[in-house]
């Protein structure tokens, strides 16, 4: 069987790259060795390690609520055998019922309980007597991670972005900010519980297949974990790698980047012009790519394609579409068709 925890560690150190944390330091200082950790038939990680991968992550990170963006940044794939199930369901109710039922897998801090009303569905994360005996520090990193990660990877299951009708956590109020952006929800209640609530239409909302395919490839490309990613790579390089990891879910904005990444907007943009390239020049490589690659796969309308990568209206896709190859979606799909 799966080892659920190391996966997530592995996609854990992943993440922390991106951040640009020294991969090297952070799993000297968590007492991990990469490779043994890669390799499948090396034993699983001890609580202590898993422990200390996430307090070393949220201090080399200098990022107080790396769990949050963590979980904002994961994919569902990621979690394996887990993930296919999860994605393979028919509906979101029975996608979370699944995650629910797997959550122990991946974690002992905590259990998902699944409870379905008239009006609503409520997904509460509940701490395990494991969680009260450790670090207060691991243990909010990980509750705020299961909370984003739950709520983001519904957004890939349906392609559309969710917002709880309510929040309920712990939340101190200098951050509360950031926990309203990304668990989109204005009216978070500071509360000792843990617990997201949806408005029961989406119970039976029927998932999609989205193109999980492309996603491997990109990840593939990305290679995180490889050894080169020890020393600092260029802002740049790192968003993009970001930014093709979770590309399958669109392309964010700049303000969603410099969140994630724990650095305010204008001094991303300005790093960004140091190293002679724009946000919007990144977005414009990634969305050409991706937009060349849905035509070209022909199961996707170009108004789907044009919501898929994010623009709200049909003819701001086509503009930028005849700036990148100077002809229209519809024009080069059937001449791409044509020539085969």
């Amino acid at each position: 069987m799966q080892d659920y925890q190391k996966r997530l560690a592995l996609n854990l150190l992943a993440y922390a790259v991106q951040r640009n944390v020294d991969l090297a330091q952070l799993c000297r200082l968590s007492g991990v060795e990469l490779t043994e950790l890669k390799s499948e038939s090396s034993p699983g990680l001890t609580t202590q390690q898993i422990n200390a991968l996430w307090a070393n992550a949220t201090e080399l990170s200098s990022d107080p609520l790396f769990g949050l963006h963590f979980g904002e940044s994961l994919q569902v794939a990621a979690l394996g055998v887990v993930g296919e199930l999860i994605r393979h369901s028919r509906t979101i109710g029975e996608a979370i019922t699944h995650a629910a039922a797997f959550a122990h897998l991946i974690t002992d801090v905590l259990t998902m309980e699944v409870n379905r009303t008239g009006q609503s569905f409520k997904i509460q994360f509940v701490p395990s007597m494991a969680s009260q005996e450790g670090s207060s520090l691991v243990f909010r990193q990980l509750m705020d991670f299961f909370m984003a990660f739950t709520l983001h990877e519904v957004d890939g299951l349906i392609l559309q972005k969710i917002q709880p009708t309510a929040v309920m956590l712990p939340v101190e109020q200098v951050n509360l900010p950031e926990y309203e952006r990304v668990l989109r929800c204005s009216t978070i209640q500071n509360a000792t519980d843990y617990l997201l609530e949806f408005d029961s239409r989406y119970w039976d909302e029927p998932i999609l297949t989205a193109d999980y395919d492309l996603q491997a490839v990109l990840l593939r490309k990305v290679s995180v974990l490889d050894e080169a990613y020890s020393n600092a790579k260029p802002l740049s390089e790192r968003i993009t790698n970001f930014l093709l990891a979770n590309a399958y879910l669109g392309v964010p904005t700049l303000d969603t980047i410099a969140a994630n990444l724990n650095v305010s907007s204008r001094s991303l943009q300005r790093k960004l012009q140091e190293e002679g390239v724009t946000y919007q020049q990144l977005t414009d490589s990634i969305r050409k790519s991706l937009a060349l690659h849905y035509l070209q796969a022909g199961q996707y309308p170009v108004k789907e394609v044009s919501y898929i990568l994010g623009y709200n209206e049909l003819s701001a896709f086509n503009r930028a579409f005849r700036r990148w190859t100077g002809t229209t979606p519809v024009s080069y799909q059937k001449g791409y068709y044509l020539t085969r």
